[in-house]
């Protein structure tokens, strides 16, 4: 069975194909910006255009844009293939990717995931180093807030080092999302309902709101 990986939650723009979980090809880049325009292309210049039995794509925490992008190729591709479409969360394949380090420096304590969110805030999440089982609920705070209620030595993501910074103490071991990665996520983080997870509030703000009404 071959499984077509799409992230574009974050700032990386990454894409993985695999057969049989053999990775076969694969493209990953952190881009910042443009990942509407890049993704596609992309993805057609994969073996066989991309073409697999299952699409996976990163359903947030993230970017809005990201998010969209991805959850629209992957409903888009998935409805031509006639392929089932299933979704993971950024910060759960962010910790199954910094697990293997974690545990390697001995550390028994949890696993704190920081992703660089919008407004000044970080999305964040704790899970368990062994089993990965969620200590906390994911959020979305800002910097400050999550500096002084947050203790834990080492932190992993893309907005691992803000927190670092903001608290002036502890770790920081900038991780990335990487589609190439999948494999490493536990069967359990995979849905089959690929709806978008903000995590915070539109930006956007409705036009009966701004005059009050």
């Amino acid at each position: 069975m071959r499984q077509l990986v799409i992230d574009t939650a974050t700032e990386a723009l990454s894409v993985a194909l695999f057969d049989e979980g053999a990775l076969i090809a694969h493209h990953h880049e952190i881009a910042g910006r443009g990942h509407a325009e890049k993704l596609i292309p992309i993805i057609a210049a994969l073996p066989d255009g991309g073409r697999a039995d299952e699409i996976i794509v990163d359903q947030g925490p993230g970017s809005f844009t990201g998010l969209r992008v991805g959850l629209a190729a992957a409903r888009a591709l998935g409805y031509a293939w006639n392929a089932p479409v299933k979704a993971y969360g950024s910060l759960s394949l962010i910790a199954a990717i910094a697990q293997e380090s974690h545990m390697a420096a001995g550390h028994d304590f949890p696993l704190a995931i920081a992703l660089t969110g919008g407004h000044g805030e970080l999305f964040w999440q704790v899970f368990d180093p062994c089993s990965l089982e969620l200590k906390a609920a994911p959020a979305s705070t800002p910097i400050a807030e999550l500096a002084n209620k947050m203790d834990v030595a080492t932190v992993y993501g893309s907005g691992a080092a803000a927190l670092i910074d903001a608290r002036g103490h502890g770790d920081a071991v900038i991780v990335h999302a990487d589609a190439r990665a999948f494999p490493m996520l536990p069967v359990k983080f995979l849905q089959t309902d690929a709806v978008p997870l903000y995590g915070r509030g539109a930006d956007a703000v409705p036009l009966a709101a701004q005059k009050g009404g």
